[in-house]
């Protein structure tokens, strides 16, 4: 498997949230992680961030697993889900979809095991190279209950966000929950985007 001066190749597959939106290149969550992986001695490099706001499990299929396989990536992560709950999509179909990205993923990262800069192994197997993260609560922002169409946010979201942690359980999948910290913007201007909906 290719590397690039022997660093992890990394991409970030999602929608808004990932690719940050309201938020500059430099100030994206993928890239502040990068910077501080590769200060803890972590050699890893952002080659791909296809992310785009508005897209779905569908659109993330359809649109980026086509650049995270032509990418040669060794690392992910992943977090999607938000426009299938917004644009009404089931949970079973958000549970198919989110399964057909995870297999696809694992088939396509393999295990890798490089040096960081002070020698020390850093084995990526499986279940290690990819990094599943839940849907922040939107509900909380200014605009975010413009997007409920009656329905409960929060309760709509937990319900996708149950079906992401349990999948990372079962397959033994790091997962990271944002969920419950993202609340904090209800009470945090400053936490919150120019567009009054996404996190700053």
């Amino acid at each position: 498997r290719k590397t690039m001066n022997n660093k992890i190749r990394y991409v970030a597959l999602g929608d808004s949230y990932t690719i940050c939106e309201g938020a500059t290149w430099e100030e994206s969550w993928p890239v502040i992680l990068v910077k501080k992986l590769n200060k803890a001695g972590i050699p890893i490099e952002l080659i791909a961030n296809p992310s785009r706001t508005g897209w779905t499990t569908g659109d993330l299929i359809n649109n980026e697993l086509p650049i995270f396989d032509s990418s040669d990536p060794t690392f992910a992560t992943l977090l999607i889900g938000v426009n299938d709950w917004v644009q009404g999509v089931d949970a079973e179909t958000f549970h198919k979809n989110l399964n057909y990205i995870i297999d696809h993923v694992l088939k396509k990262l393999s295990p890798l095991p490089l040096k960081g800069s002070k020698d020390q192994l850093l084995p990526l197997g499986k279940g290690q190279n990819l990094v599943l993260i839940t849907i922040p609560d939107f509900s909380v922002t200014p605009d975010g209950p413009k997007y409920s169409k009656g329905r409960n946010i929060s309760e709509g979201l937990q319900e996708f966000n149950n079906i992401i942690k349990g999948e990372a359980e079962k397959r033994n999948l790091k997962c990271v929950d944002i969920f419950g910290v993202s609340q904090a913007m209800k009470d945090n201007p400053e936490l919150v985007s120019i567009d009054k909906l996404h996190p700053s």
